[in-house]
């Protein structure tokens, strides 16, 4: 069984109520079509209703038996309006702006069901930027208790391929932070890890990459991801973490073997950790497209509650996963 096949099953057996605010994009439509049938969650679709069931019709997809909800219509509306408010004051917030915001931009409002306990997580992305899905996720649902950093991953699948965890990695940070210190290196790690053991069920064994092998290279970069690993090791001591690992040394237990003697991860990793957000964004494409990898993602973690974005890339098949991987972090929240 494949890991979003396991993370549906996971779905099915605690269904969450999953908000999708992209109603103009036709992708939305069949991801939901998708959805239906696995059975994973129950949709929230924000629109007018009969935009929506006019789009539905000219897509030729049934997605009769989810919710749509339209803010102008939402019988809740001035209670969010309030609740809005209330959170954004200090920043200027006025019921007026928050009027307007919440009428027009359905991401906010999404994030908004969520805050106020009428859905468990969203999906965005596809048509917005991932400033458009983090920022009010921020504003309004804030950190996670014990957050250190809100970061991002990837879940790749990779078929027919023995390394990892049968071809299954997290990638991270592939999407959020630009150039980590080595703090934030070391707090991503845990992070990704835990996610790696909440999606996936197995012990995470976490690389820190690096073009360096302990210690073949000499430069600052080198001295990051080190000191990273280091830091690693001595907040999180139930970590299974080393670095710094190039690549193959990291998944490949010859090679891991050979460049990394003593290590009980090297050769064995299956989460990595990029030291930057160029190459973590550039390795996942690669592995997505030359490697034939499934890459469901950004997936945020740290977030008070799940929200998450999508590359504007994906696909209905690739929305209608995210989804799945939501309902797991909302049954973990």
């Amino acid at each position: 069984m494949s890991f979003i096949d396991n993370v549906k099953a996971k779905a099915k057996e605690n269904k969450k109520t999953i908000v999708l605010p992209e109603s103009e994009d036709d992708r939305t439509y069949h991801a939901i079509v998708q959805v239906l049938k696995d059975q994973t969650a129950d949709i929230i679709l924000i629109g007018n209703k009969e935009t929506v069931d006019s789009k539905a019709k000219e897509l030729g997809t049934d997605i009769a038996g989810i919710k749509v909800v339209d803010p102008a219509n939402f019988e809740k509306f001035d209670a969010y309006v309030d609740k809005l408010v209330e959170l954004r004051q200090k920043k200027g917030m006025t019921p007026e702006k928050a009027k307007d915001i919440l009428l027009n931009d359905y991401v906010t409002f999404a994030v908004m069901m969520i805050k106020m306990d009428d859905a468990d997580g969203v999906v965005t992305g596809a048509c917005h930027s991932s400033a458009d899905a983090i920022r009010p996720a921020l504003q309004i649902l804030k950190t996670a208790p014990g957050t250190e950093l809100v970061s991002a991953f990837f879940i790749m699948d990779v078929p027919n391929c023995e390394y990892g965890e049968n071809g299954v990695f997290v990638f991270g940070d592939c999407a959020l932070n630009q150039d980590p210190d080595s703090e934030q290196l070391a707090a991503i790690a845990n992070s990704s890890a835990n996610s790696f053991r909440q999606l996936v069920g197995v012990e995470p064994q976490v690389a820190m990459l690096s073009h360096s092998t302990m210690g073949s290279a000499k430069h600052a970069l080198v001295d990051k991801v080190a000191e990273a690993t280091r830091i690693a090791k001595e907040k999180y001591p139930d970590l299974k973490v080393d670095g710094e690992l190039q690549a193959d040394a990291s998944i490949v237990p010859s090679i891991g073997e050979s460049k990394a003697k003593g290590s009980d991860v090297a050769g064995h990793a299956n989460v990595l950790i990029f030291p930057n957000l160029d190459a973590g964004n550039i390795c996942y494409k690669l592995v997505q497209r030359l490697g034939k990898a499934e890459a469901y993602g950004p997936i945020l973690q740290g977030i008070a509650k799940p929200i998450n974005d999508l590359s504007r890339g994906c696909s209905a098949s690739d929305i209608a996963g995210v989804v799945a991987i939501t309902v797991v972090q909302a049954q973990n929240n």
